[in-house]
């Protein structure tokens, strides 16, 4: 019989100290734990080659980080904080929106001081987006006027550091409002390692939305609301999938965003079928008793207590082993986060 699963039993006691405010000084440097069998094993993330074998693949998030946060006036003097989510045609953009009173259909918002944006109400997959038209193209004022959107728990302002380490280094496709943290430790020296190894290597598309850091608010999982996120697998990442899972490799996700991705695709293939090619929008809610259909291995980092991404990887790699491999980074001070270390798991 499947064990029933509430919020409460993806909580768990951190240590503040181990939220990682900053990125390790080199991206491979940062620690890894090894959780792919009962007994964990401390290495770190430059060992990862020889963890992989020739013919496995490893798969990517291309997606790149926007400056998403703006900060402006409206014309009556309030303030406004607000987090560009999606990027639309015709200069416009879906945004969450922070002010003492909601700005009104048809009013004007001053960001920076550079450039307005008319408010044309709310929509949006999901709830509480408002729908604005900038008046100039969007990801160029962005980049001009921006802020790097670091997570909540991250407590510094963003600087000319993080506009480059919250980011990876082969982040190519903007429209992320978060990074995909666990690609943050691969460097060109870990990448060409992998390549010597004889890894393959290929990319999805998932652009990471603020939904991510999402609380879940109720103990009955089934009522959580995910929010929706655009994603494209590419049809060159569907052949070399099949072609790894024919020869006997292994698909390895490089982060969750790129699990729920390619997940995610799998449920849309015909019969007979692995993936189908495509672009949509998904917000597929991975909790124990998923039937994954894709990937092998995950690279992840470690995540908030009682979120979804806890649910993923517990679904993934066992309740109760995941449970085991937190003490274990908790007990060892392993860096939680964004910014923090990272584990490999297997199905």
């Amino acid at each position: 019989m499947t064990r029933s699963y509430s919020l409460g039993d993806f909580d768990f006691e951190l240590p503040p100290e181990l939220i990682a405010q900053h990125p390790a000084a080199e991206r491979s440097a940062s620690r890894l734990l090894d959780g792919r069998s009962p007994t964990p094993v401390d290495r770190i993330f430059r060992e990862l080659p020889s963890q992989l074998n020739a013919g496995d693949l490893l798969v990517f998030n291309n997606t790149r980080v926007i400056k998403a946060r703006l900060h402006g006036l409206k014309s009556s003097g309030g303030t406004v904080e607000a987090l560009v989510e999606r990027i639309l045609p015709g200069q416009e953009v879906l945004a969450h929106m922070r002010a003492s009173k909601s700005p009104k259909p048809g009013s004007l918002v001053r960001f920076a001081d550079a450039f307005e944006a008319t408010v044309l109400g709310r929509g949006g997959p999901d709830d509480g987006l408002f729908h604005l038209r900038f008046d100039g193209d969007p990801l160029t004022l962005l980049e001009q006027h921006g802020h790097v959107p670091l997570p909540p728990y991250i407590t510094h302002a963003d600087s000319s550091d993080d506009v480059k380490r919250y980011q990876t280094v082969f982040a190519a496709r903007p429209g992320a409002v978060a990074a995909p943290t666990a690609a943050l430790h691969f460097d060109e020296a870990l990448l060409a390692a992998l390549a010597q190894r004889g890894v393959q290597t290929a990319e999805v598309t998932l652009h990471v939305g603020a939904g991510t850091f999402q609380p879940v608010r109720t103990e009955n999982l089934a009522e959580h609301k995910m929010h929706s996120e655009w994603f494209e697998v590419s049809q060159p990442t569907v052949d070399a999938i099949a072609r790894t899972k024919a020869q006997g490799g292994r698909v390895v996700a490089v982060g969750t965003t790129t699990l729920r991705a390619l997940e995610s695709a799998a449920l849309f293939c015909p019969p007979g079928q692995i993936l189908k090619a495509g672009s949509r929008d998904t917000a597929i809610f991975i909790t124990p008793g998923f039937e994954f259909k894709v990937v092998d291995v995950l690279v992840t980092n470690f995540h908030l207590p009682k979120s979804t991404l806890m649910m993923l990887v517990s679904a993934f790699a066992g309740y109760e082993h995941i449970r085991a491999l937190y003490r274990h980074a908790i007990e060892h001070q392993y860096r939680f986060f964004s910014y923090g270390d990272a584990m490999l798991i297997r199905r």
